[in-house]
Parts: C-alpha cells; sequence; structure tokens
C-alpha cells in the first residue's frame, strides 16, 4: 500500500485538483476558492454534484457562464490563471 500524492503541474510544481467536466473533458483546478471578483470570467468554475447520482462523491466541474455570480460568490479558479512556471 502506498500513499496518494495529489497531482502537481508541471510547469510550477503546485498543487492541483483534477476534475471531470459536464462535458466529458478534465480540467486542472486550483487548489483554493477565491471570491469571483478576483477571477477572470474565463477561468470560473464551479464544483457540482452529478444530479441523481447516488454516489456521494460525484462531482464534475462547471465552468460559470451566462450570470455573472456576485463579486463576493466563491469560484475555483482554472489552474492555468495562477500557474507561474519555475
Amino acid at each position: 500500500m502506498r500513499w496518494i500524492e495529489p497531482p502537481r503541474c508541471p510547469e510550477c510544481d503546485a498543487l492541483v485538483r483534477m476534475y471531470p467536466t459536464s462535458y466529458d473533458r478534465w480540467v486542472s483546478l486550483a487548489t483554493v476558492e477565491l471570491p469571483a471578483k478576483d477571477v477572470p470570467a474565463g477561468f470560473r468554475w464551479r464544483l457540482t454534484k452529478v444530479p441523481g447520482s447516488r454516489i456521494p462523491m460525484d462531482i464534475v466541474a462547471v465552468r460559470v457562464r451566462g450570470i455573472d455570480p456576485l463579486p463576493s460568490e466563491p469560484v475555483v479558479p482554472a489552474h492555468r490563471m495562477m500557474c507561474v512556471p519555475g
């Protein structure tokens, strides 16, 4: 048995969270939530449970579009927004 480390970004070596998207792709997300006012619109994501799923950890990443969130509302930024290659 081995300890499984969270994935790291190959560019900056920071921890990332990998989630499936609502359109069958994967996205690297930052490990922190930030207020929507601090995240550009193209990098805003939310984590949500799959509707109708009985699996408690069935979570997908959904891009925040359409209606802008309130400035103080928390969103999960895409990692590439925060990535600073080393």
